[in-house]
């Protein structure tokens, strides 16, 4: 949603993609939703778990103007990190204003390939259509800070077990440092859970335990392995804190925040607290919201907070591309029919402007009307002679005229089916095997012709698929010819004329003609 365009929404809807649950806010109701419909009164907000997405850490000249920002940190990113190249990946940044420097501007950076965007939600579109904001799930910990449900300075670090992805993330003075992901996601923790156990447990009865179970008082088998489960994950934050203090310069961690996505009776902060020496506390915040379930994953509760915030409080960094339609007055269409509108109100106040003019002039029609009776009979017989005739003349065109639009339907059917059953499966079918090969090298298709091709030597006609193809780097589009060439070899014949570079758009264009050998 662009900052110029502002929507006003009766309701939030927050998305767990990962699991498939919606939470709703109707003032400061949540509550959960089993099957959520698209609405345009609401506004719809999600999240990426950390290991979906690269962060780092890039620094840009001072020197380098607004405008040309994103470009200086896309083209840096691309070649300090390895990105591959025939990847076009979005990117998205939140500039760090508490570091001294003169000549340079630093930046958080996250990085994400498409494709995965589209993989981690596309059963949340098909119900729900649009997406307002989908920001890293390490940046919805800012909404605790700008309601002051975190008041306490220092370094902050929040540790958030989830079914899919377990992570670390680090405020300092409360603004984003770092995050990372760690290998002890609820169904890892399971996995090897069972190895410690040395006996399969279904993950159904793992959850049951560490949701229901206090390790203080239970004296279930699975404590043991649990333990030694909790002390081994631990041990590894322990390692990546240690690091992360080294090389971020930091002295000590103030308070520890640690939580599950399920409820939990056993207390994690108290055995962090202990095996990290850090103070522990659980994400048992007060979120200003009332529940009409017993629990709701904090990450709802994030996500509501973080959308009550303005676009100055917010960190801009929204990863949707499921963007609802503009307003009907922004619209092209909706311009259209405004001024059409427009246009029938003048054309109704201008007749009724001159009502009174004609009325003046029908008066003396009327006089002159009398003296031109006697010649208007004879007009009005010979008029209805040729209106008789003209009568049969337009039933014969008729009769005609339907004769010629019953053949040209039959016609232009068998044309259809002719074309539907030769041309349109071979079509479909080169264009599917082929886009996948064009999306390895980052080239597009702008259009799409069929046909076949008769030679003057020869009586048989090849079959000829004629692909516009465009792409932001001529390598791209020759590296994809020899790709293809190679791979359907004996198969198809591949040919390019030439290719021509647009200045304006700073696009390459080809046209590549396809032959079934």
């Amino acid at each position: 949603m662009s900052k110029k365009e502002q929507y006003s929404f009766s309701s939030v809807l927050s998305v767990n993609p990962y699991k498939d649950t919606y939470v709703s806010a109707i003032s400061n109701f949540l509550s959960e939703i089993k099957s959520p419909i698209y609405s345009k009164e609401q506004y719809v907000i999600s999240y990426l778990n950390t290991k979906n997405f690269i962060n780092s850490y890039i620094t840009v000249s001072k020197n380098i103007p607004d405008e040309d920002l994103y470009d200086a940190i896309y083209n840096k990113a691309y070649e300090e990190l390895g990105l591959d190249q025939a990847v076009m990946y979005q990117m998205r940044f939140v500039e760090i204003f508490n570091k001294l420097d003169e000549n340079n501007r630093n930046f958080h950076i996250f990085i994400i390939d498409p494709l995965v965007v589209e993989d981690t939600f596309n059963g949340v579109i098909e119900k729900i259509k649009y997406i307002d904001y989908i920001l890293p799930s390490p940046l919805l910990y800012k909404s605790l800070y700008a309601k002051d449900i975190l008041t306490e300075s220092g370094v902050h670090c929040f540790i958030y077990f989830q079914e899919n992805d377990t992570s670390i993330t680090i405020y300092n003075e409360k603004n984003f440092l770092y995050t990372k992901s760690i290998n002890y996601s609820l169904l890892q923790m399971h996995e090897r859970f069972c190895e410690i156990y040395a006996e399969t447990v279904e993950y159904e009865d793992f959850i049951n335990f560490i949701s229901k179970e206090d390790l203080k008082s239970t004296i279930s088998n699975y404590k043991i392995p649990i333990i030694k489960l909790y002390k081994e994950i631990f041990a590894n934050i322990n390692d990546i804190l240690t690091y992360v203090k080294r090389a971020l310069n930091i002295d000590k961690i103030d308070y520890v925040y640690i939580d599950t996505q399920l409820p939990a009776i056993t207390k994690l902060d108290e055995i962090a607290e202990v095996e990290l020496s850090i103070r522990g506390r659980s994400f048992d915040f007060n979120y200003g919201f009332e529940n009409r379930e017993n629990y709701i994953d904090h990450f709802h509760s994030l996500m509501h907070l973080f959308a009550t915030f303005s676009e100055k409080e917010k960190y801009n960094c929204n990863f949707t591309t499921y963007h609802r339609p503009p307003k009907f007055t922004k619209r092209e269409s909706g311009r259209a029919i405004l001024l059409a509108a427009a246009s029938l109100i003048i054309a109704f106040t201008y007749p009724i402007f001159n009502w009174s003019l004609t009325y003046s002039q029908s008066l003396q029609h009327k006089l002159l009307e009398e003296e031109y009776k006697s010649l208007h009979n004879v007009r009005i017989t010979r008029e209805a002679i040729l209106k008789s005739k003209e009568i049969e003349k337009d039933k014969i065109l008729k009769l005609v005229a339907h004769e010629e639009q019953e053949y040209i339907e039959k016609k232009n059917t068998l044309i259809k089916i002719h074309d539907v059953k030769v041309n349109y499966p071979i079509k479909a079918n080169l264009i599917h095997m082929f886009t996948k090969d064009f999306n390895l090298y980052a080239v597009k298709i702008e259009s799409v012709l069929y046909g076949e091709v008769r030679q003057s030597d020869k009586i048989s006609a090849k079959k000829e698929l004629s692909l516009k193809v465009v792409s932001s780097d001529e390598k791209k589009i020759t590296d994809m010819i020899k790709y293809l060439t190679k791979t359907y070899e004996g198969k198809f014949h591949f040919s390019m004329d030439k290719i021509s570079y647009e200045e304006k758009t700073k696009l390459y264009f080809g046209e590549l003609k396809v032959n079934l050998l």
